[in-house]
């Protein structure tokens, strides 16, 4: 089988999961002949995905979403906006991710979240099938939680998941847990994809410090709060502030430059994890057996349901503030033995995603594009 993948290029998650299946599709015999990747002016294709993705990659613009600078949080208007403004050039890239499609002919395309590949089926319909994969898809099923008092942010959301997935034959939702499939919106729950450094770390449970992952501004501020409040407690914190690879504050708390491998090296090591909501760092605790400390980032709804989700599953305590006294409490009761199921789901997701691959290529008819694909066109050419 021949694979063309789709990544939306922004942040590390799409791009890891599309290595880790790539890992997958390579122990299976299969082959990923390349990569179109998302990117806009001011970003790139990641150096760590450039460095370990094999096969060719493709960038093509893609519009990304707009956060404030100061708070870090989603700006839906800002991003709406730059959508609208970039809509010739989004109408080239659409056609450009058609070409390529129809030029390298694989067998199936897989699209980890990228809106290009929605959209490309939607109104320019290729003759390959495609099969989208992402925790955000679990936003169609009926059993997932959401958090309240978020109506706009909850559309917005869905509108922006629905986008990426036009035409799809199947929709992967990655998840914590097993959950019942959903056939009526395509939608079959899967496990997470998690990559290879993380499945071949050995835990250890001997050490007292936490750990935690700081991008936003106000969550640094929370942070050393919660460090005069907890002298006692070692923390180790990474964050992109840091002066050097070990910037030592006091006796209990030392800052590290961001770096993924060390990063997952302490993660094997720490007692606990304080992090934002991100679907992939709480998964990869999860597989380490790591309780977690879920911060989502202000009005970004997505990781508002990770955590909430996440509290569900077992994996995490849900806070809006970076609150040690509900992490420790959180501690008393977490289930050891949450690690072994939730490595026993992931394995099983070896099968789950050839099968789901080996469905597509089947001759079971066209895609549909849905109701939305004459209108876009209309206003993308226009």
């Amino acid at each position: 089988m021949r694979v063309l993948f789709l990544v939306q290029g922004e942040g590390r998650g799409h791009l890891t999961q599309a290595l880790s299946l790539a890992q997958i599709l390579h122990m299976a015999g299969h082959e990923v002949i390349g990569a179109i990747v998302g990117v806009t002016a001011e970003r790139s294709v990641p150096a760590f995905f450039a460095e370990k993705f094999t096969a060719p990659i493709l960038p093509v613009f893609s519009p990304g979403l707009v956060y404030n600078a100061g708070t870090n949080a989603l700006d839906p208007f800002k991003t709406t906006l730059l959508a609208l403004k970039t809509m010739k050039p989004f109408w080239r890239s659409l056609q450009q991710v058609r070409d390529h499609i129809e030029t390298e002919r694989p067998d199936v395309v897989v699209n980890f979240y990228e809106m290009l590949g929605g959209m490309t089926y939607a109104l320019l319909r290729p003759s390959v099938p495609m099969v989208c994969i992402a925790h955000q898809y679990m936003a169609f099923h009926p059993n997932f939680q959401r958090p309240k008092g978020q109506w706009f942010y909850e559309q917005a959301f869905k509108l922006n998941t629905r986008l990426t997935c036009f035409g799809a034959k199947e929709l992967l939702a990655l998840s914590f847990d097993a959950q019942a499939d959903e056939p009526r919106e395509r939608l079959r729950v899967v496990p997470p994809l998690l990559r290879q450094e993380v499945t071949e770390l050995k835990p250890s449970f001997t050490t007292d410090f936490l750990l935690a992952y700081v991008t936003q501004p106000g969550l640094k501020v929370e942070l050393q709060k919660a460090h005069q409040q907890h002298l006692m407690q070692k923390m180790d914190a990474f964050h992109a502030d840091a002066t050097g690879p070990d910037q030592v504050i006091d006796d209990t708390l030392t800052y590290h430059a961001i770096d993924g491998k060390r990063f997952l090296e302490f993660m094997a090591r720490c007692k606990a994890i304080v992090t934002t909501a991100g679907f992939e760092s709480v998964c990869e605790a999860a597989f380490l057996g790591k309780p977690v400390l879920m911060i989502p980032q202000p009005n970004h709804f997505e990781q508002a349901c990770n955590a909430i989700d996440g509290q569900r599953a077992g994996v995490g305590v849900a806070s809006d503030t970076f609150d040690l006294n509900k992490l420790s409490d959180f501690m008393l009761q977490y289930d050891t033995r949450l690690s072994e199921r939730f490595r026993a789901w992931h394995a099983r997701g070896y099968f789950l995603f050839l099968a789901a691959l080996n469905r597509a290529v089947m001759p079971t008819g066209k895609p549909s594009g849905g109701f939305f694909r004459p209108r876009v066109r209309h206003l993308l050419r226009s």
